[in-house]
């Protein structure tokens, strides 16, 4: 019982030691490739989100949002207001207050103007003495129904699509109207009613003798 095993031999330890270091060898080495794949997906994530997020993106980021009750828009004014964007997160403060120009034209007209200028996208001023919208910062000047009257931009303010429902005004909000997502292409200020709004490839110049420049090729 209390006979003691011989000692290894040479050989044995040195296979010992060999077992040895490989174990630690191969466990640095699995903790190496995993530290680097960490760092590699760290890297990569946002790459990839860039290169795939036009496909992988929502279609549109748009819904129905309430901008007031009627009556809180005369006749014949031009009103500025201010709407929550439907798609915001909770951090993004002020930032997800949309401002916007509300004109009732007659009863049962209303236009709803995106802020942004046509040409390079400074907020416009309305000025009810005059009867304009003017950017500051290029000289664009607009009537009072959105169509340009001057300056560097092309065409008139871009337009919301709207709809009233149990006494409400709403717009079709999350985007901002622009020439790329689903513009209200208006036409010329001399022309019919107004176009229904699709998506806008190119800008045409309104027929000679008509003024404005809201004509639109539509895509």
């Amino acid at each position: 019982m209390g006979e003691k095993l011989p000692p290894p031999s040479k050989e044995e330890q040195e296979q010992r030691l060999e077992q040895e270091r490989v174990s630690r060898r191969t466990f640095m080495m699995n903790v190496g490739i995993a530290l680097n794949a960490v760092v590699a997906l760290a890297i990569a994530t946002p790459v990839v989100a860039y290169l795939l997020g036009p496909v992988l993106r929502r279609k549109e980021y748009r819904d129905w949002v309430a901008i007031g009750n009627l009556n809180e828009f005369p006749v014949g004014e031009t009103k500025l207001i201010s709407f929550q964007n439907p798609f915001s997160d909770p951090w993004d403060g002020a930032t997800a207050k949309i401002p916007a120009y509300v004109r009732r034209s007659a009863p049962g007209e209303f236009t709803v103007f995106a802020i942004n200028c046509a040409h390079l996208g400074c907020p416009v001023r309305w000025f009810s003495e005059s009867q304009l919208f003017m950017c500051p910062c290029h000289g664009g000047v607009y009537y009072a129904n959105g169509s340009r009257a001057s300056g560097p931009p092309e065409r008139g303010l871009f337009t919301y699509e709207l709809k009233v429902q149990d006494g409400k005004l709403l717009i079709h909000a999350g985007q901002m109207p622009t020439l790329k997502n689903r513009a209200s292409a208006g036409p010329c200020p001399s022309a019919g009613s107004s176009a229904t709004p699709q998506i806008v490839s190119r800008i045409e110049s309104c027929p000679r003798g008509k003024a404005g420049t809201n004509a639109s090729t539509v895509g």
